[in-house]
């Protein structure tokens, strides 16, 4: 097996929104915003090599939005996905899954192009793997949510035929996080606080085990329990499946991957006085050297 994280550059969102009721005097320590209260977040996947299957984990924006929607989010750095696969020598021919934490628009845009007048998907040889409640929901959207799932990034995986539903079977425990298999080495714990149906890869790569965090912690300043995004459709859901994934990574010393921390790709946690708390950070590639 090969992990490799995938960069496809910054853009920003309202810091407020990003630390929901923490007051900006302290998550602009950790994130400072700009004079517009924006803050910068990053678009990094994560592309797992296990056997035959070359699996992608999230996609990013993508650049198929006009100029207006890219206003709103003032992307930087930008890497396209081709040019950022290139570089390990992959082509979007050899991607065999897409697994889509869920379908907001900075998590799937970049699984659909427009070609030709036509929105297709980028991957012509892949399965794209969402969970079930989390299509259903985005087919059929609450009036909150409804303008982070946009059609141009989800019809087109439908109409493709390339579309795999992952069913969540019932389950109920404030305990511990329902766990799905979904390959040899990977599974995805199920969240349901920042959107219904939201699953986090959870790698089992030699004698680590790596957590692509999603949105449940988009960064290690979303570590503290109380940290929540306003965007979270259920923020007290949220909390509890926080503190029961965070009590979990401390006993079996998880290594967190964030999605938008464009500071920190990687970290392990430990507790302090205050609290289990991020201990060392690191990428990627320097953990799976050791």
């Amino acid at each position: 097996m090969q992990l490799h994280s995938i960069e496809t550059g910054n853009f920003k969102l309202d810091g407020g929104a990003m630390f929901g009721v923490v007051p900006k005097s302290i998550w602009n320590k950790l994130n400072p915003a700009d004079e517009n209260n924006l803050c910068t977040w990053a678009l990094r996947c994560l592309l797992i090599i296990e056997g035959d299957r070359k699996i992608l984990v999230d996609t990013g924006m993508g650049n198929k939005q006009d100029a207006k929607f890219f206003s709103h989010y003032h992307p930087s750095n930008t890497v396209t996905l081709k040019d950022a696969l290139s570089k390990l020598n992959v082509s979007f021919n050899d991607i065999t899954d897409v697994l889509l934490t869920h379908l907001h628009f900075d998590h799937v845009g970049g699984a659909i192009e427009q070609k030709d007048n036509q929105l297709i998907t980028v991957f012509p040889n892949a399965t794209y793997w969402i969970s079930e409640p989390q299509w259903n929901l985005a087919m059929h959207p609450n009036k909150r949510e409804k303008a982070s799932f946009l059609k141009e990034n989800i019809i087109p995986i439908k109409e493709s035929g390339q579309l795999k539903l992952i069913s969540i079977p019932a389950y109920q425990s404030n305990d511990s996080l329902q766990e799905i298999h979904f390959s040899e080495h990977i599974s995805c714990l199920v969240v349901n606080g920042h959107t219904e149906g939201m699953l986090l890869p959870k790698i089992e790569y030699h004698n680590h085990t790596v957590v692509f965090m999603a949105d449940l912690l988009p960064s290690i300043g979303h570590i503290p329990i109380p940290y929540v995004m306003g965007y979270d459709m259920q923020p007290l859901l949220t909390l509890n499946e926080k503190e029961v994934f965070l009590n979990e990574a401390l006993q079996k010393n998880y290594t967190l991957f964030f999605e938008h921390d464009a500071v920190n790709e990687c970290c392990n946690v430990h507790l302090t006085e205050k609290g289990i708390r991020a201990k060392d950070s690191f990428t990627l590639s320097s953990l799976l050297t050791h």
